[in-house]
């Protein structure tokens, strides 16, 4: 395994996550999941040898991470955070060749090849317009593929994003989420990253590692889905008291939709209506009704004259 942690603790004065033992391998891509707060980035940060464990080991490619130099662990490990500072006076082009630097002396010039590989990343991140783009001038999306850029151009084997698409709209999220995929894959680069969005677990990730009361649940991504239900189906908020919901006979996507309409909208007690989509339109009906409705504009106002 190139990633181990074992037994570890890790936090500030007081544990986060408490006796981690799991692993990563070259070419699997590990999603690390986990409410506000719960400690993803500070387990990065430790992982990182940036923040002193509280105990355990972490490995990288067999070696104890608080042994290796900075140098060394930037050899084995591209870093993007979602914040990082944006350096002043530089082009985009410049933010991905420095990813090269960790290889050669600040002041070396990079040869046809590496030139030629950093070209190659601006072309397949979408960035080819910008190129020569001040940092100052990209927008926060343009921006955070371009760090990703630099993580990539370091062509170190393996890579760490913390919260990578926060900034990205859908169709960014696919080019890059695409690309890292085909990274491991391809490259059999490993690939680690932290995301509020689980959604992204089960097309892109192979692994996930869970953080929840204190400790972390690693394991295969379907079967850690299969495992939390909470994942897959979020509780429904209720935040106005007044309502009392119907029974609503539906796919999960149109009956959230349809019990956030309605909770929004009345402050009454609808537990006597049954609301089924059928096609293309819902069926409402009780023991004496029975109303055809093709929009919620449409139940809006049949409910509205319900007595």
């Amino acid at each position: 395994m190139f990633l181990e942690l074992k037994n570890t603790t890790i936090g500030y004065k007081t544990s986060l996550i408490k006796e981690v033992d799991t692993s990563l391998a070259l070419g699997e891509i590990g999603l690390l999941i986990g409410n506000n707060g719960v400690g993803k980035t500070t387990l990065i940060k430790s992982i990182l040898n940036q923040i002193d464990l509280l105990g355990g080991e972490v490995f990288i490619n067999g070696n104890l991470t608080k042994n290796l130099s900075s140098k060394e662990m930037a050899e084995q490990i591209a870093v993007v955070f979602s914040k990082s500072q944006i350096p002043a006076n530089y082009t985009l082009r410049d933010l991905i060749s420095f990813g090269k630097y960790i290889h050669y002396p600040y002041y070396f010039e990079l040869n046809e090849t590496d030139q030629q590989e950093v070209e190659d990343i601006i072309e397949s991140l979408n960035l080819s317009q910008y190129r020569d783009f001040q940092l100052s001038q990209l927008s926060d999306g343009n921006l955070q593929k371009a760090f990703i850029g630099r993580a990539l151009a370091q062509n170190s084997p393996m890579i760490i994003l913390d919260e990578p698409t926060t900034h990205l709209d859908e169709q960014n999220k696919i080019i890059i989420l695409k690309l890292l995929r085909e990274l491991a894959k391809t490259k059999n680069k490993l690939i680690l990253f932290s995301s509020h969005d689980w959604r992204l677990a089960k097309e892109f990730a192979d692994k996930i590692w869970l953080i929840n009361n204190e400790k972390l649940e690693a394991g295969i991504t379907e079967e850690i889905l299969l495992k939390h239900n909470e994942l897959l189906n979020p509780s429904i908020f209720q935040f106005n008291e007044g309502f009392v919901a119907p029974q609503i006979i539906a796919p999960e996507l149109r009956k959230e939709m349809l019990y956030s309409f309605l909770q929004k909208n009345f402050q009454k007690n609808l537990s006597k209506l049954k609301f089924e989509f059928t096609e293309s339109f819902w069926v409402i009906s009780n023991h004496d009704i029975q109303q055809k409705c093709i929009s919620f504009e449409e139940i809006a106002v049949f409910v509205r004259n319900l007595h």
